[in-house]
């Protein structure tokens, strides 16, 4: 919200010429109520302009857009837009880039990038509109491609678009792209800008690039909670509880007080290490000494420190005692460890939970799923495996990207299409032999398909991480390290591969994968092999 405010407050201000008392009543029902999400003023004001035949501007129309984009008040938007064709303003740049934003903000990205091609104007506003709109889509690279085609028609960049181009080279882990933003930032002097800064540190560290990340903290002289947040938050990810603790002490000496985002990532920080102890100690410091409330973030990270701690009942007692109603993230990590520590009781009262919750999520049931399995109940995960086809619920499929040179693989288990696939597994077969002489096996035990053991070594073979780990090491330069990205858990036989391959090759491997960073180094991680 506070960069369209800005935004908008740029371009949009009324002119001396328009209209009457009524229009800026409705331009500033956008400033007073937009950020509240209270459209219904500005579409009654509208309405009573059209009654007492109060001419209309292309002001009128992108103020109460702009009303409507904070609660994404979709059929209202699109009746503007056919009134904004009727009275021939819905190619303005203003009225125009509104409903882009609000086409975005509904996930309508068709919608919006018609809206945008048919400008024959555009703004750097728009601009940077149609790439926030791509990033809160989550379609990175079109964001990414739309900053090109910017950048080739000579359009002035600012501080907005940067900063969603960042976002995207975030989302994708497409650390060469960032570094290239980093440098036209550099260029520009956009980079002593608090929120541009903090969005480099961000983008370093989703892709495992903790060190650039500090870097650039580092460089930056006044620095804000959000920055120390930012910064905070990147070595939380990294698993860095130490370093965390440090600059959470730091932060305070520099006279400045943590906020309940700065607790959440030292929080989360204790819970990737077992520190029960630390986590309790810190959320005590949170109440008592900085009086902030707890809220379901913070309760959050103590279930999950308490679960992958072992203490499952502990964290089962937490959430039953909690002031509101536990969230999916709690009853996943209490899930997640019941697997872990093999508790199939615990496990069904999560999972039950779980599937009221959200539904429509398939992890809860292939986690369940996997448990049955592991025990041996074959019958009751073919129930599970029903009732998720019944549900019309999808599995999500194990995927794994590297980039190499500006391009991103991906790679899936048991990959096919890949250009460089042949060559890739006859490289990944070379591997596997060198590393059993080391003594690795395949842990087939990581492998819940109800089939023969041999097959269950070819599935776990062809994991995609290993795919995209061979694909960095038949064309990365050598002393590069090899940064994969993966969007489920690495499972236990790629763990021990990677630790392995590490050593052997003498390279430095990180995987992120959707819990946290793993970085590989002489055949240790920096896990400790609690994930």
């Amino acid at each position: 919200m506070r960069k369209k405010k800005v935004v908008i407050a740029r371009e949009g201000l009324p002119c001396p010429n328009s209209a009457d008392g009524v229009e800026n009543r409705l331009i500033n029902v956008k400033y007073t109520h937009q950020h509240n999400g209270e459209e219904n003023e500005a579409l009654d004001l509208l309405l009573q302009m059209q009654r007492e035949g109060t001419p209309f501007s292309e002001f009128t129309i992108s103020s109460v857009l702009c009303a409507c984009a904070a609660k994404c008040a979709l059929s209202e938007c699109q009746l503007l837009h056919a009134f904004a064709i009727k009275a021939a303003m819905d190619l303005n740049v203003f009225v125009a880039t509104a409903l882009l934003d609000v086409y975005a903000k509904c996930g309508l990205m068709k919608d919006a990038v018609c809206v945008f091609e048919s400008m024959p104007d555009r703004s750097v506003v728009t601009w940077s509109s149609m790439a926030a709109g791509y990033v809160q889509n989550e379609m990175y690279e079109q964001a990414l491609a739309l900053f090109r085609k910017a950048w080739e028609t000579g359009l002035k960049h600012d501080q907005f678009l940067m900063s969603s181009v960042i976002c995207a080279c975030a989302g994708l882990a497409a650390m060469i792209e960032g570094k290239q933003m980093n440098a036209l930032l550099s260029k520009s002097g956009f980079c002593s800008n608090i929120f541009v800064a903090s969005s480099l540190i961000d983008m370093y560290a989703k892709c495992g690039g903790i060190e650039e990340s500090y870097k650039v903290f580092r460089d930056v002289e006044k620095r804000n909670v959000v920055l120390w947040n930012a910064m905070i938050s990147g070595l939380s990810r990294h698993a860095r509880s130490l370093e965390v603790m440090i600059l959470f002490e730091k932060m305070q000496q520099m006279g400045l007080s943590p906020n309940d985002v700065t607790f959440v990532s030292v929080l989360s920080a204790c819970g990737h290490m077992g520190l029960v102890r630390k986590g309790q100690k810190y959320f005590d410091l949170m109440t008592k000494e900085h009086h902030l409330a707890p809220n379901v973030f913070h309760y959050s990270c103590m279930v999950d420190t308490l679960s992958r701690a072992g203490q499952i009942f502990e964290a089962y007692d937490l959430i039953s005692k909690l002031p509101f109603n536990a969230s999916a993230s709690m009853w996943g990590s209490l899930l997640a460890s019941c697997r872990t520590h093999g508790n199939l009781e615990l496990a069904e009262v999560a999972a039950k939970k779980l599937f009221d919750i959200e539904p429509h999520n398939s992890g809860n049931y292939l986690l369940l799923s996997n448990m049955y399995a592991a025990n041996g109940k074959w019958d009751e995960v073919a129930k599970m495996r029903k009732l998720l086809k019944e549900s019309d619920v999808k599995k999500e499929r194990g995927k794994s990207w590297i980039e190499i040179k500006d391009k991103v693989h991906l790679f899936m288990v048991g990959e096919r299409n890949h250009p460089k696939i042949v060559e890739i597994y006859s490289k990944l077969n070379e591997v596997m032999d060198e590393l059993q002489k080391l003594g690795y096996k395949v842990e087939t035990q990581h492998d819940l398909h109800q089939v023969g053991e041999s097959i269950k070594q070819e599935l776990l073979r062809h994991h995609s991480e290993k795919l995209a780990f061979t694909m960095g090491l038949l064309f990365l330069p050598p002393n590069a390290p090899i940064r994969i990205m993966k969007n489920l858990r690495i499972c236990g036989d790629c763990h021990s591969f990677m630790k392995l391959a590490s050593k052997f090759f003498c390279r430095d491997v990180i995987v992120r994968d959707t819990n946290r960073f793993h970085h590989f180094k002489n055949g240790c991680c920096s896990c400790g092999d609690f994930w």
